[in-house]
């Protein structure tokens, strides 16, 4: 029963991973032909509005869900069932609370919030921001219902459908954008794109739970079961841990474009100024999500439990999953930091800001460690550490934008980001020593990464020296087909290189995809 319940626990993890793959693939890759439509000023008012939609989300999805399921998976610890009256309704309206206190809160203040960004045009787009928290409570109680359950297949659906629908409507008003609507159309577009989306996930989700009848009753029942603490406690907690990019945003959204006016730029360029700043965003997170993928998936793996009882192994698995992170981060860092000028310029029409945001993208490699240390730190019981970790991040950010960006500009806030990725990174390695000694750190092929990364980073080096030494590489597409090409080349020399110098151990070749592909390019071959 155990076993069972345990695979049921991963292959949930899985699909939910998968799905928020999925989803923040899309969340990345729309942001382009987003800048590409409503140009830098355009980009810059979605950027202001986003991280309050993007606080709405993880509520929805991760922070009132995982606190939801956690009284589920107590309440059917006591064989109990889900009582409509006893656990549906009041829990339902413990979360209504804490979401109608952000609303209220968020929307009364709007206009003063807007005065702090120095843009009072984003008031209207701020109010309709904080209008999506509205929908939050009906989303997040039926999806911790399911995941209580272990049942995460409506969860990872709905998921998809909120991305799609929430996209589709973003990208429509951008598409208004260009026929001559007012720019800041696009900030309310966005929050009616999450609310139509939020809104199509919950039927969905509503629907699923009526077909299963066997997970509700009108019966009533006593129970010792505190809602109040655990939805606001708990679930806080697990949303500082998911914050550490949006806080980073939010942040900028409210000190970036105030203190550029300090360094002596005029109102309207310190607007373009932030959207150009932004350009990075879409990029960190998909190098993000695809170096800390692991994340998700090893949270229920990594428990205390596991590691009182096989210490030798959970600590194994700890630190392949910070070797297989280590290894995308450093490759996807340095790849983008040699490629962003062409980047840049495929991406998003020009190349302004290319030296900001190479210092930028150093923050995928902090980020991308500190997610998959926190989600370790998180299954073996150290939450308060972790958010606390991100609320130092939050003030470093905070104190770096004003003292840098006077001197500095976009280069200032681009350190200041890197800074407080830093802290957390540093913090968690330093917590989690408690449990992986300092030596065992010393065990990862840093020989085999140095060496990797050197031979991809002279690989990039001659490909684009022949590349524009033969071609006439000066339209976007042409540049476009060269990054794609220089990516793909760069990736497999690096690949091909760690794989040679025997970075992985036999464990991890075994669930690599291709693996007999992968065997004979091992130093000692399919015999190793």
């Amino acid at each position: 029963m155990t076993k069972l319940r345990s695979r049921s626990v991963l292959q949930g993890a899985f699909i939910l991973t998968l799905a928020g793959l999925i989803s923040k693939v899309i969340s990345a890759g729309y942001r382009v032909p987003l800048q590409n439509l409503t140009g830098d000023l355009g980009f810059y008012v979605y950027q202001q509005v986003y991280p309050i939609l993007g606080i709405a989300l993880i509520l929805a999805l991760y922070g009132f869900p995982a606190a939801i399921s956690k009284i589920v998976s107590d309440i059917d610890d006591q064989s109990s069932p889900l009582s409509v009256p006893s656990f549906y309704i009041p829990v339902f309206l413990w979360v209504m609370m804490a979401s109608g206190l952000i609303f209220m809160a968020g929307f009364l203040s709007s206009p003063w919030i807007a005065s702090v960004m120095g843009d009072e045009k984003l008031t209207t787009s701020l109010k309709s921001a904080f209008a999506v928290f509205l929908l939050v409570p009906f989303v997040a109680v039926v999806r911790g219902t399911f995941q209580g359950q272990n049942n995460m297949g409506p969860t990872a659906v709905s998921q998809i459908i909120e991305q799609v629908l929430r996209v589709g409507i973003i990208i429509g008003s951008a598409v208004l954008i260009m026929k001559g609507t007012d720019v800041y159309t696009i900030g309310i577009g966005a929050s009616l794109g999450s609310l139509a989306g939020a809104g199509a996930a919950f039927l969905f989700l509503f629907y699923w739970l009526m077909k299963k009848g066997d997970m509700w009753t009108w019966r009533r029942w006593d129970h010792g079961i505190s809602y109040k603490r655990t939805i606001f406690l708990h679930g806080t907690l697990i949303c500082l841990n998911y914050m550490l990019l949006l806080s980073l945003q939010l942040v900028d959204a409210l000190t970036l474009v105030p203190n550029l006016l300090k360094s002596g730029i005029a109102l309207e360029d310190a607007r373009m100024w932030k959207g150009v700043f932004d350009r990075g965003q879409p990029l960190i997170q998909l190098g993000t999500v695809l170096a800390s993928s692991l994340a998700l998936a090893l949270i229920p793996s990594v428990t205390r439990s596991r590691l009182k009882q096989n210490p030798a192994k959970v600590k194994k698995s700890v630190v392949s999953a910070v070797k297989m992170t280590v290894f995308l981060c450093v490759g996807a860092t340095a790849g983008l930091i040699f490629l962003f000028p062409a980047i840049n310029q495929s991406f998003f029409q020009d190349d302004q800001g290319t030296g900001a945001l190479r210092i930028l993208m150093l923050v995928i490699l902090g980020s991308s460690l500190s997610i998959t240390l926190s989600s370790i730190l998180q299954g073996l019981g150290y939450m308060k550490q972790t958010a606390m970790m991100i609320a130092g991040g939050l003030i470093i950010k905070w104190v770096g934008n004003k003292v840098f960006i006077p001197f500095w500009d976009l280069e200032g806030a681009a350190i200041a980001s890197v800074m407080a990725v830093a802290f957390v990174l540093i913090g968690n390695v330093v917590t989690l020593r408690h449990e992986v000694p300092w030596g065992k750190w010393t065990t990862l092929p840093w020989k085999g990464i140095l060496i990797s990364l050197g031979g991809m980073m002279f690989g990039l080096w001659l490909a684009k020296m022949l590349a524009f030494l033969v071609f006439n590489l000066d339209t976007r597409l042409s540049l476009f087909l060269y990054t794609l090409f220089v990516t793909g080349f760069g990736a497999l020399i690096y690949a091909v290189l760690l794989l040679r110098t025997g970075s992985f151990t036999n464990e991890e070749l075994d669930v690599i995809p291709f693996r007999k592909v992968v065997w004979k390019l091992s130093p000692k071959g399919m015999n190793q």
